[in-house]
Formats: C-alpha cells, sequence, structure tokens
C-alpha cells in the first residue's frame, strides 16, 4: 500500500511515532490510511452540514475496513462574495484548493480518498485535484438547498438578487425585498437552482466520480447521510479493485459531462471547470466542440433560473441518472465508461425512470432539439464566449444594438440602476477577465439589476468576466481573448454597434477591420489592478477563459 512509505519499516519509526501522537493504534495503521477532504466551514450555507457528512464517511470507511483520517479544504460562497472586492477571491480559489489538496494528500501518502465538496470553485478544485493525486476516489457533496416559498410560489437566490433590481425600478417595496430576504435561502446546502454549485456536483455523477443521487439529493435528507456512508465503504472496494480517477475521468467522460451539460441547462461556468478538469487528464478541451455537441443534445431541463423547477424537483423526478437514460435513448452517451459505482455509466442508467416529464422532458419532447449552452465567436471573441442559451428569452435570441461601454462592474451597476441603460442597448463589461480582474468575477449583479429593472428581453451584457449560474437573460461571458491582453473588446467605443446571433453561435463587432487596427495600434495595456499577493501571482500565470482559465507558468 502507498501509506507503506510512512508506516512501515525500521526507518519509519519516526513516522510511527507522530502517528503514535495523534492517537493511533497500531491496528489503525495496518490499515489503508484514508484521506478525507472535508470542506466544513461556517460561513458558506452549502458547507455548515459537512461535518455531518464527514462523519457519516468516516463511519463508512471504517465498517469497510479502512482508517478515514480527515483534512479540510477552503471554499468561498460566491453569494457572499459577490458585488465586491471579495469576488476576485472565487473563482481562484479552484487552484487553491486543487494545490493544497494535492500537497496534503501526496506528503502524507494517504491510499485513497474521499471528497467532501458543495459549492462552486470546491467541487472542480477537488475534482482537478483528485486527476493529480490519482488514487481510488470518492466524491459525495453537501447537497443542494431546498427551495424558498413567497407569496405561496417557489424561489431562490436568484430571485432575491432580482428583487433588489426590482425595487430600484421601483415595483417592489422594500417590505416585498424584505420577505424574500426572510424566505428565499430556508435551509443548509447549495443554493436550490441550477446554479454552478449543483451544476457541478451533477456533473460529478456524469464524470462517474460520485454516487448516484450525489449532485440532487436535498441537503436536510437523511438520505444524504446513507449516501455519504454508502462513499466512505464504496472508496474502500475502488482501493481493492485499484479503480482510479483517470480510469474514470476519460476523455470520452467528460464528452458525456458536456453532453448531460447541455440536457440540464448547467451554468455557464461548467464551461470553465470542465476545460480546467479535461487539462488535469491531458484532454484538450476547445470550447467551441461545444457547439457540436450541443446540435444534437436536446434540452432536457429548464431549472432555475431558466424555469420554475428546482433542484427538488430534479431529485423526485429521477435525478442525473433518469436525465442520462433519456440521453441514451438517442445514443448520445459513452456507456462503456467506467465509475465509482464499479459499474460502467450504461449499468448505471439502466430502468432509471423519468418520473416527472414537466421536469425531466422525454427526449421526444424536448425545451428545445440543441442544448442549453451555446459558445458564440465572431471578431469580438475571436476565441469564444458563451451564453446559457436556455436561460435567454426568444426575443434575445437575435439582437443588435448599441455598445455601452464600461471597465469595471461597478461603474454598469451604476448606470443600470440610475436608469441610463435603455432597451435595445448592449452593455459592455471589460477588464474583468482573469488577468484583468484579477479573478473573472461573476456579474450576477448587473444581470439581475437588468432583470429587475424590466430590461431582460431588451438589453444584453458582454463581459469578459463570468456569470453566475444564477444569472439569466442574453448574458455572454468570458469573451475571449480578454481586454487586458488587448482583445478585440477593449476596443470598443461607446455607441459601436454590436450584432448577438445565438442560433448562428455569432458575435459580432460592426466595425471594420481597418478602423479596427487603428484602435488596437492606439491601445495601451493597463496597469494591473493588483500588485501584491496571490491574486497577482494568479495574474500572472491565468490563461483566458476559453481556455478554462488555467494556471501556466510564464514562459
Amino acid at each position: 500500500m502507498r501509506s507503506d512509505t510512512v508506516t512501515k519499516g525500521m526507518q519509519q519509526a519516526p513516522h510511527r511515532s507522530l502517528f503514535n501522537a495523534l492517537g493511533y493504534t497500531e491496528e489503525e495503521r495496518q490499515r489503508p490510511l484514508v484521506g478525507i477532504v472535508c470542506s466544513y466551514n461556517e460561513i458558506v450555507p452549502g458547507h455548515m452540514n459537512l461535518d455531518k457528512i464527514c462523519d457519516a464517511v468516516k463511519m463508512g470507511v471504517a465498517m469497510a475496513g479502512g482508517t478515514p483520517i480527515m483534512f479540510p479544504a477552503i471554499a468561498v460562497c460566491d453569494g457572499i462574495a459577490m458585488g465586491h472586492v471579495g469576488m476576485k477571491y472565487s473563482l481562484v480559489t479552484r487552484d487553491l484548493i486543487a494545490d493544497s489538496t494535492e500537497a496534503m494528500a501526496m506528503a502524507h501518502q494517504f491510499d485513497a480518498l474521499v471528497m467532501i465538496p458543495n459549492c462552486d470553485k470546491n467541487v472542480p478544485g477537488l475534482l482537478m485535484a483528485a486527476a493529480r493525486i490519482n488514487v481510488p476516489t470518492v466524491f459525495v457533496s453537501g447537497g443542494p438547498m431546498l427551495a424558498g416559498k413567497v407569496k405561496g410560489c417557489k424561489r431562490s437566490l436568484s430571485s432575491m438578487f432580482e428583487a433588489v433590481g426590482s425595487y430600484a425600478a421601483g415595483t417592489m417595496t422594500a417590505e416585498d425585498v424584505t420577505e424574500f430576504e426572510e424566505k428565499v435561502c430556508p435551509t443548509c446546502g447549495s443554493c436550490s437552482g441550477m446554479y454552478t454549485a449543483n451544476s457541478m456536483n451533477c456533473l460529478t455523477e456524469v464524470l462517474g466520480m460520485g454516487l448516484g443521487g450525489n449532485g440532487t439529493i436535498p441537503a436536510v435528507y437523511s438520505e444524504r447521510i446513507r449516501l455519504a456512508k454508502h462513499a466512505g465503504m464504496k472508496v474502500m472496494e475502488l482501493l481493492e479493485k485499484n479503480i482510479r480517477p483517470r480510469d474514470i475521468m476519460t476523455e470520452k467522460a467528460i464528452l458525456n459531462a458536456l453532453t448531460v451539460d447541455m440536457a440540464l441547462g448547467c451554468s455557464t461556468n461548467s464551461m470553465l471547470h470542465l476545460p480546467a478538469i479535461a487539462h488535469e487528464i491531458g484532454m484538450d478541451f476547445d470550447i467551441t466542440f461545444a457547439n457540436e455537441i450541443s446540435a444534437k443534445t436536446p434540452n432536457l431541463c429548464h431549472l432555475a433560473p431558466a424555469g420554475p423547477t428546482y433542484m427538488e424537483d430534479l431529485n423526485e423526478a429521477g435525478g442525473v441518472y433518469a436525465v442520462m437514460n433519456e440521453l441514451n435513448k438517442k445514443g448520445l452517451l459513452y456507456t462503456d465508461c467506467m465509475t465509482v459505482t464499479g459499474k460502467t455509466v450504461g449499468e448505471n442508467i439502466a430502468n432509471c425512470v423519468n418520473r416527472d416529464p414537466e421536469v425531466i422532458r422525454p427526449i421526444e419532447n424536448p425545451y428545445s432539439e440543441t442544448g442549453g449552452l451555446a459558445v458564440l465567436t465572431g471578431n469580438l471573441a475571436p476565441d469564444g464566449s458563451v451564453v446559457k442559451r436556455s436561460a435567454v428569452v426568444e426575443e434575445m435570441m437575435v439582437h443588435e444594438g448599441p455598445a455601452r461601454v464600461f471597465d469595471c462592474e461597478e461603474d454598469a451597476i451604476d448606470a443600470i440602476k440610475g436608469g441610463k441603460i435603455v432597451a435595445g442597448d448592449v452593455v459592455v463589461i471589460r477588464y474583468e477577465g482573469p488577468k484583468g480582474g484579477p479573478g473573472m468575477r461573476e456579474m450576477l449583479n448587473p444581470t439581475s439589476a437588468i432583470a429587475g429593472m424590466g430590461l431582460g428581453a431588451s438589453v444584453a451584457l458582454i463581459t469578459d468576466g463570468r456569470f453566475s449560474g444564477a444569472s439569466r437573460g442574453a448574458s455572454i461571458g468570458h469573451v475571449s481573448p480578454e481586454a487586458a491582453v488587448g482583445g478585440p473588446i477593449a476596443l470598443v467605443e461607446e455607441g459601436d454597434i454590436i450584432k448577438i446571433n445565438i442560433p448562428e453561435t455569432k458575435i459580432e463587432l460592426k466595425v471594420s477591420d481597418e478602423v479596427l487596427a487603428e484602435r488596437k495600434a492606439k491601445w495601451v495595456p493597463r496597469q494591473p489592478k493588483v500588485t501584491t499577493g496571490y491574486l497577482a501571482r494568479y495574474a500572472s500565470m491565468v490563461t483566458s477563459g476559453n481556455r478554462g482559465a488555467i494556471l501556466e507558468i510564464p514562459r
């Protein structure tokens, strides 16, 4: 066993003395050492229950003959970090989580791992780490929050942000906002729509790294405790069979994840995280091939913010496996991929019934014949940009209007809430990309303000930053190359006409090549916004959004 490096032989006597200091017995040292990577903390609602999940996992590992040993991973609540300097520190934690988990696992020579994530960057960060470390690993998340209820209707965090915009527009009172505030987030768990956290937890199932139900069983259900115990037991089975993450997270598994992403209508952030996970297994992930998959993959789900259903509804309808079984009716998945169940994808999803065709549309009756995400290219985004097509109203699928240009998120929000943005406008927020931000902030505040002001069906927003999974509307992010490296978005001027055609996957700045060349010749790089600390190091190494904002050593 790998842990023999720290537990067996005369040279390891000092190591054993330190295990003695920890209170471990010889019997525990003789068993496989299983690292339990627990992301519990007291500031993220999706993580406040992970201590209970951890206890259950440890019991499962012990029941199956292993020695569970917990160590922590960090996590940021994107909702609390939203709209201020804290959002610069959200995406960047993905790499901190991957790096620190790799360091802990390699330093202490664990034989196997159970990862316990839940919220946005925590899940992909641990998936990246799992691919690097490559010891038998199972994921079990903390689970989604139940939807809130306001005036008899189910609501979630996106409703809360939009309520603030409605208040600014004068269509909602302060008392109304307070009622939303008190009711939209009623339990612990990852926020209840198909936002980034739930998207990535569902895709963890599809990748084969989580057991069935990992993405959908609500955080407050006792069923999740049982799932955690099974995860602990299952990792011991994987260790016995020597099934490792890179046996599971193959190129075919990544393509399965992208396919199910299209059917579920996942967050655009999955188009940052899937390329980063693919990078860890040596796969070159070109985001533009998402359009090829989207073209043949029907969109089967309209979960919030795209529609009125929530994660609890998806769970009752049969969960991710039921969605996968619908897709498999048209042969859209690679069913021979191995998973942490010890079975193949095909074996896992066989006979999984769609119990609610209003939540999971049958493949014969999809919301659309094409998938939930689209990658747009053109002279404004030569390397691509991403939009959640399933959350765009029909009127905005094709749009042309004047650019309203802002060099930071705060200025755009002031203009929107100040009534300076009108129907037909195309709001451009730049210098918010991975390098320019730095950290590629989410733009939930401006998209929510646009929706709350009643402009969701008439105003588009384009950015080299990114969007929350809670964003909806014609919100086009990840514009690459970003402004900070001289991408065309840096050359847009106030009043330039921008044409968006989502069905044709095009985004065009209606300015001649000659004029753009003149502007490019005059363009001067901006001084970095941050020059010290982790953000400065991150900015020096990070790529644009089309490559997943991965870190590379500068050459």
